[in-house]
């Protein structure tokens, strides 16, 4: 790394407007950085490091810059496409929303827009990283909206998991109506769970898989998107040597925090503990799944089920899974027959929103310069403001 010395009396200058500009060409020899100083009519640069490009970076990046013969195909023109084509989802999405409400995106002061992830490697060396695609500021173009995005990042660079991002504001959304301690459940396509007391900072990770594994199944199976109302799962028999080695996978012990995604759970992870187990019928590894859901859930759960925790609020898609929901309560009342088990409509908030609602209080953070994410979560070294800004 090469770097000038800095000129007398820059540093301790406060009234001087300094911004970062940082560079990477399409040489890919190396990284610039500069300091420029907007203090005055004439910007001034003062300063100027660089790295050189690491050989191993170099290739693999130009692997990505080059592309294939056949152009349809090409990893970052589908990126790229797949950004624009969701951002264009959620524009849709809003102004159907303030189409429903009567609002003008004037009276909206941010929207906070969590993107898609089509990586999540915590866990990934040197460097852990997380990835979510789709264009904030097309949104913020086409909405007239304020929009923060890229939540996770921020957390992942201070050394967390950047995931899960949900418990703090699932304190906001669910205000504990007694000092005793409640636990939010999130059945997405996979499970996270929240642990709410209000003496003490909000706990959390994810559990494993919720929905993911099902709906693969019933759609390979079925030929449809998701088993209805689990009544496939429920049709069939649990294979009790199948859901012990799910179960054995290290992630079910790990302790938090921890964070995981579709791209470890998924159907090549199934697949590959079939291929050592005797032929199964479809419907038997469909109840086979459900199990593990629910296992794993209650298994993560069973810690915070004293006398303490009053109730269970559940939450996400996996609701509209009636097989499920029954499973998870039984299981949970099993563990504590005093527990309460409710969904999130009842207190007020659909299933299906309460997501979105918490990465709209993410966004209210970010304008109050506050905090988003809890370090006894995701790992972080502190408490940081999550997202980047895009105004309208």
């Amino acid at each position: 790394m090469s770097r000038r010395g800095w000129p007398n009396g820059v540093t301790n200058n406060p009234q001087a407007d300094y911004f970062i500009g940082v560079m990477s060409g399409t040489s890919l020899d190396g990284v610039d950085a500069c300091l420029v100083d907007f203090t005055h009519r004439q910007p001034r640069v003062v300063d100027m490091a660089s790295c050189a490009m690491p050989e191993e970076l170099r290739t693999k990046l130009r692997l990505l810059a080059t592309p294939n013969s056949q152009p349809g195909f090409d990893a970052i023109d589908l990126l790229g496409e797949c950004e624009q084509a969701h951002a264009q989802l959620c524009v849709n999405a809003i102004l159907q929303l303030l189409k429903n409400t009567q609002v003008n995106p004037e009276q909206i002061k941010a929207c906070g827009v969590h993107g898609q992830t089509i990586r999540h490697r915590p866990e990934a060396k040197p460097e852990p990283f997380t990835l979510q695609i789709g264009n904030p500021a097309l949104i913020a173009e086409k909405t007239g909206i304020s929009v923060v995005s890229d939540f996770r990042r921020r957390d992942m660079a201070a050394g967390g998991q950047g995931a899960p991002l949900v418990p703090p504001a699932h304190r906001a959304l669910f205000p504990l109506p007694t000092a005793q301690r409640q636990l939010v459940l999130n059945l997405g396509g996979i499970a996270n769970l929240s642990v709410l007391a209000a003496d003490q900072a909000p706990l959390g990770f994810d559990t494993g898989p919720a929905n993911v594994l099902l709906d693969q199944w019933a759609e390979q199976h079925l030929n449809q998107p998701y088993d209805d109302q689990g009544r496939w799962a429920q049709s069939g028999t649990v294979n009790p040597a199948l859901l012990e080695a799910l179960l054995a996978d290290p992630y079910f012990q790990k302790p938090p925090p921890k964070s995981t995604g579709t791209e470890y759970f998924n159907q090549d992870w199934l697949l590959k503990r079939l291929r050592h187990q005797p032929t199964i019928a479809p419907v038997d590894v469909q109840a086979t799944l459900l199990a593990l859901t629910v296992q794993s859930i209650v298994a993560a759960s069973t810690p915070w089920l004293d006398q303490h925790t009053a109730r269970v609020i559940i939450c996400g898609g996996g609701v509209k899974n009636r097989f499920l929901i029954e499973q998870i309560s039984l299981r949970l009342k099993t563990e504590a027959p005093n527990l309460s088990v409710v969904i999130s409509d009842d207190l007020g908030i659909a299933a299906q929103s309460v997501e979105c609602a918490s990465f709209a209080w993410l966004a209210k953070q970010w304008l109050a310069g506050l905090p988003g994410n809890a370090p006894e979560v995701t790992g972080a070294k502190g408490m940081r403001i999550l997202g980047g800004y895009y105004p309208a």
